[in-house]
């Protein structure tokens, strides 16, 4: 997989999930306690011996850039490839080729032609999974595809799937149809957004695109492509999370506390890396009460936390009670508040005695900072 660069495109739909990325980029939205969304793809691409990777970032890249840094942690502060960090064109010459991605591979094309890998992976950051894209890479050479492309097989009734791209294959794998957002699904195949090809074919695509006025790479470079290029698709068995809405990020977080997911996700596929923060362990007073909780460190628990998700530094206080809710970095949750069905952006004070209560099909959101 040395001959293979990674690209992520953070350019993702947040239409449905504006009320937690307001302040950062969906790539960089907290998850199952410790991690980023980010996390994952490049854990994934780093385990399978990828070692150029570079982000295209679209807007809000602070939170980002201050969780990647060098890439020290997941082993790409190199002299030679390692991580990079691609800002949007039209923050640096204004440039563009209207709203989409196009114009951004475009603007970084020196990028990768310069990169010495002869394929490129590119996928987005919304879609949670831990896989080894060797498997990706042998199939993809065994086909002779010209374009390789990931998908897992899901019931058409899950709300998160609206916004996904369905695909339809023949028998021997090779993709025919293509359907983006379609009013009605045919069949199960689900694509994960990730695509393997060789380099000099992503450059001729962007080129293409860019000079005929293209603007979407799904919809200009892919799906206008279908008949002419060669496109297989590869079948992905393991654990898939696709975080697209408030609703499935908070049922996903949730998903996590069932050990066999845990473990599906975190061990039985490599590691998963993140930044690295030196805090305590957690810290359960004599009357806290906790049961089916994932708890990150530096945690200080006093109350009771059932079937939730605690991330770094929250505090529970004494007859503080918080149930199916998910509590992100250094919330404090006052005496003899109660939260249930809630999600807490980072730094939210809830003072003593207040009731908070969402649905769980639609959880109660408190924006970062919040006092309440």
């Amino acid at each position: 997989m040395k001959r293979v660069m990674g690209i992520i495109n953070l350019h993702e739909n947040e239409s449905l999930i504006q009320e937690i990325t307001v302040h950062r980029p969906l790539a960089a939205v907290p998850f199952a306690g410790r991690y980023r969304l980010i996390d994952f793809i490049l854990s994934s691409m780093v385990n399978s011996g990828m070692q150029n990777i570079g982000i295209l970032v679209k807007n809000k890249s602070r939170s980002l850039m201050d969780h990647l840094r060098s890439g020290k942690e997941w082993d790409l502060a190199r002299k030679r490839d390692g991580l990079f960090i691609l800002p949007p064109a039209h923050t640096i010459t204004g440039a563009g080729n209207g709203y989409g991605d196009i114009g951004n591979f475009h603007h970084h094309l020196d990028y990768i032609e310069s990169s010495p890998q002869k394929h490129v992976l590119i996928s987005s950051s919304h879609t949670i999974c831990n896989m080894n894209y060797r498997k990706v890479f042998q199939f993809h050479e065994n086909t002779g595809a010209d374009i390789t492309m990931v998908y897992n097989e899901q019931p058409a009734d899950r709300d998160e799937l609206s916004l996904c791209t369905w695909m339809e294959t023949t028998e021997d794998g090779r993709v025919i149809d293509l359907a983006l957002h379609p009013g009605k699904h045919k069949g199960s195949k689900v694509s994960m957004d990730m695509y393997l090809m060789k380099k000099e074919l992503l450059v001729d695509i962007i080129s293409g695109c860019y000079a005929r006025g293209g603007v979407d790479f799904l919809k200009d470079g892919i799906i206008k492509n279908l008949e002419r290029l060669n496109i297989f698709g590869y079948a992905h068995r393991g654990f898939v999370a696709r975080i697209n809405s408030v609703s499935s990020y908070y049922q996903h977080n949730l998903e996590l506390l069932k050990p066999d997911k845990w473990q599906e996700l975190f061990v039985k596929s490599g590691l998963v890396y993140t930044k690295v923060k030196d805090e305590a362990p957690a810290k359960y007073k004599e009357n806290a009460r906790v049961s089916n909780a994932m708890v990150a460190n530096g945690c200080i628990v006093e109350g009771t936390v059932e079937n939730s998700v605690l991330f770094r530094g929250v505090k529970v206080h004494k007859g503080a009670c918080i149930k199916n809710s998910i509590i992100m970095q250094k919330c404090e949750i006052a005496a003899n508040a109660v939260l249930e069905n809630v999600i807490c952006d980072k730094d939210v004070l809830i003072t003593t005695g207040k009731w908070l209560k969402g649905d769980q099909t639609y959880p109660l959101v408190i924006e970062k900072g919040t006092v309440i």
